[in-house]
């Protein structure tokens, strides 16, 4: 452990930078001021019911919104008011929100995700994206969200658990943060966090098994298959239902997530979103030396068509998250799958 504060860490990471960096640097911390903010609010649980009821309406996704939800986003837009940011966009709110028109950043964030989790006190979380603004007289704000997730500046995720962490990249390798209630700051705990390629856990909803495609099917009937399959080694199935804990795990010990299309309404072109979830986690899970991907190809190449456009997702352990492309290209092309090779094929992975 360094022991670094978030501050003097993003200190060190701009001390050399340019004026675009520091920009970065001042709207995290203020994403982190309201992150504990809103980290009171959860900690209260059923203590807190009259900002964790459901309201009855939907956020712009479709998705039953909570007003602890509504609240998170009012926490988080408030905090960026006098930041550096353009705009603001946001999974509760249909339209991006103009903040200052001649800022050279824009923050699209998911306010509080896994927020059906909380009566059950399970670790929820904050998602957030930092783009470069699209500039212009006629620009429309939308226009500065509609980028590749490979033109992130900085992207990461609070998480409200047994831990308060803060996960992040600024591009250069990936950071977890604690905040320590003694110092009442976020202090560095894991440094340039490295995924192990390979893996013998995986995470999926396997109630949606009848749903899936069939390489999906096939890739997880391989892992069940255990040391009598095609793998040859055992494995362990995990699933949260919740995507910062999650990508937590798989950030600390390895392993692979997968959240793919299926053939249920509304499921078909996948269902988190791609500009403020599947992006930032795909830019943290990357830069700490893992792969994320729509289960075929990788997420920080699309370009989305809208704001609140929805993807499938797999990310984690390198070889493992290839391994689930390849199923999808050509399962009998894996050695230890093709018949000319059995079961003590040379080409394993």
């Amino acid at each position: 452990m360094s022991g670094a504060t978030l501050e003097a860490y993003l200190a060190s990471c701009t001390a050399h930078g340019d004026d675009l960096s520091r920009e970065v640097a001042t709207v995290i911390q203020s994403l982190a001021r309201a992150a504990l903010d809103v980290r009171k609010i959860v900690s209260q649980g059923a203590l807190g019911m009259a900002i964790n009821g459901t309201r009855g309406t939907s956020s712009a996704n479709g998705d039953l919104q909570k007003d602890l939800d509504v609240l998170s986003d009012d926490l988080f837009l408030s905090c960026l008011q006098g930041a550096p940011v353009a705009c603001y966009a946001s999974e509760e709110r249909e339209n991006p929100v103009q903040l200052d028109p001649n800022a050279r950043l824009a923050v699209a964030i998911d306010p509080l995700d896994g927020s059906s989790n909380i009566d059950h006190n399970i670790s929820i979380g904050t998602i957030f994206s930092v783009l470069p603004a699209v500039k212009g007289p006629e620009v429309d704000p939308s226009q500065s969200f509609l980028q590749p997730g490979s033109r992130q500046l900085a992207a990461g995720f609070f998480v409200y658990g047994p831990q308060t962490a803060l996960v992040l990249s600024l591009g250069k390798g990936t950071e977890i943060f604690i905040f320590s209630s003694r110092l009442g700051c976020f202090v560095e705990a894991y440094k340039s966090m490295n995924i192990p390629e390979r893996t013998s856990e995986f995470a999926i909803n396997m109630s949606n098994y009848r749903h899936w495609e069939e390489a999906i099917r096939l890739y997880v009937d391989d892992c069940l298959a255990g040391s009598e399959g095609p793998r040859e080694r055992e494995f362990n199935m995990r699933w949260i239902a919740s995507l910062v804990a999650e990508a937590y795990r798989i950030l600390i010990r390895g392993g692979i997530f997968l959240y793919p299309a299926d053939g249920r309404k509304g499921y078909g072109q996948g269902r988190l979103r791609l500009v403020y979830e599947a992006n930032p986690i795909a830019f943290v899970i990357e830069n700490a030396g893992g792969l994320a991907t729509t289960c075929l190809s990788p997420i920080l190449d699309l370009v989305p068509e809208n704001l609140h456009q929805r993807v499938p997702l797999a990310f984690g352990s390198r070889r493992e998250v290839a391994r689930v492309a390849r199923y999808h290209v050509d399962p009998n092309m894996i050695g230890e799958r093709a018949p000319l090779f059995g079961k003590r094929g040379l080409f394993r992975a």
